[in-house]
């Protein structure tokens, strides 16, 4: 694909990879829960904020860079775990690891990664500008499982643990179903013995999935389990509650990322930069905040950091650019929203993160 060819925006990149993907494989990564209100709030709540640009200030020396986790970062996009990227391209979440730590963007691989976590350190570890490399952990329903899979992240060199807390149960997806989407021969889960089909296997009848699945789902209990068997700090990923918020912070987690799962999940449950405002306002700045939903502009990256995040992730932009263009595809993409963020920070009178405060925005309320 020629430079003048990539697309302009996150919007067009989506649509182009839309022309490309299989329907149920579009449908599969672009669908939501329900009838996909939280999937539409999470864009639409980052594009009701306004920003209140202040004028004349000095911005000689400015940067975007942010410290995560006791790290310095080149900017504060993280790529978000997203299943099965082989759907979009042959090399998956190598291809889309490889390029993000090339533009100094913290990755974080799936549980359900279709290629394995060791071939995707190999390549990540050496590259001296990358961000954060994390794992993402399903809770499995063998703790022999978790303390494998803990241990082979260890081993590779992973360097935190992020447990997925708001799915133990998947979200009921039209999409999916219209479509009748089933993983294709090649692909599967490698890090999991029957490859990722069980879950697939027990959504088909909701009663045996719920009395299966919901029973094995993590507690608080866990969290402090999962602590213990683990030398790498441990974020819990999809929290919305502020009592939820400072009940995770009461156990000295890492972090937190304030996620809805894509609205994947929970159909009208809030746009993540709605819980973000009320946790980082819940638990203060001690506690770091990832936010993940619906970003789609430098802009968006901007107001996360006002309303409190130190980091935003960014999910199926990443798939629809490794569909679209490969591993360049997908430096192209972190590239356009570092670009868009730095824009948006001279233009507000930003000079640095530090500088975006609550007073830059102002949230819609709900």
């Amino acid at each position: 694909m020629q430079e003048t060819d990539f697309p302009a925006c996150l919007a067009d990149l989506a649509s182009a990879a839309r022309a490309r993907l299989d329907p149920g494989v579009a449908a599969f990564f672009d669908g939501g829960a329900g009838d996909e209100r939280t999937l539409r709030a999470n864009a639409e709540a980052w594009q009701d904020m306004t920003l209140w640009p202040r004028v004349l200030k000095p911005l000689t020396g400015g940067h975007t860079r942010t410290t995560l986790a006791g790290c310095e970062l080149a900017h504060p996009i993280l790529v978000a775990p997203v299943a099965f990227q082989r759907l979009a391209h042959d090399q998956g979440e190598w291809a889309s690891a490889l390029a993000a730590a090339a533009q100094g963007a913290g990755y974080v691989l799936p549980t359900l990664s279709s290629v394995p976590m060791e071939r995707v350190a190999e390549a990540v570890l050496p590259e001296p500008a990358r961000g954060p490399l994390w794992f993402q952990l399903y809770w499995q329903a063998d703790r022999g499982v978790i303390r494998a899979l803990l241990q082979r992240a260890e081993a590779a060199g992973y360097e935190a643990i992020v447990l997925t807390v708001d799915a133990p149960v998947q979200g009921m997806r039209d999409a999916e179903r219209r479509t009748g989407f089933r993983l294709p021969a090649g692909i599967s889960a490698v890090h999991l013995s029957d490859g990722g089909r069980g879950t697939e296997a027990a959504h088909a009848d909701a009663a045996t999935f719920c009395a299966g699945v919901a029973a094995s789902a993590p507690t608080w209990d866990d969290v402090l389990w999962l602590q213990a068997q683990t030398r790498l700090p441990v974020w819990l990923k999809g929290v919305l509650h502020p009592l939820d918020a400072r009940q995770a912070q009461s156990l000295g987690v890492a972090g937190l990322i304030v996620s809805n799962h894509g609205g994947r999940t929970l159909d009208t449950a809030p746009a993540t930069a709605q819980a973000l405002a009320r946790i980082a306002e819940a638990v203060g700045p001690a506690l770091p905040l990832i936010v993940d939903g619906g970003i789609r502009r430098g802009t968006d990256v901007l107001k996360a950091v006002a309303l409190g995040a130190r980091a935003v992730m960014i999910g199926r932009p990443v798939v629809h650019a490794l569909a679209v263009a490969g591993p360049v595809g997908v430096a192209r993409l972190v590239r356009t929203l570092r670009d868009e963020l730095e824009m948006a920070m001279a233009l507000c009178g930003c000079r640095t993160l530090a500088d975006a405060t609550p007073a830059l925005t102002s949230l819609k309320s709900p």
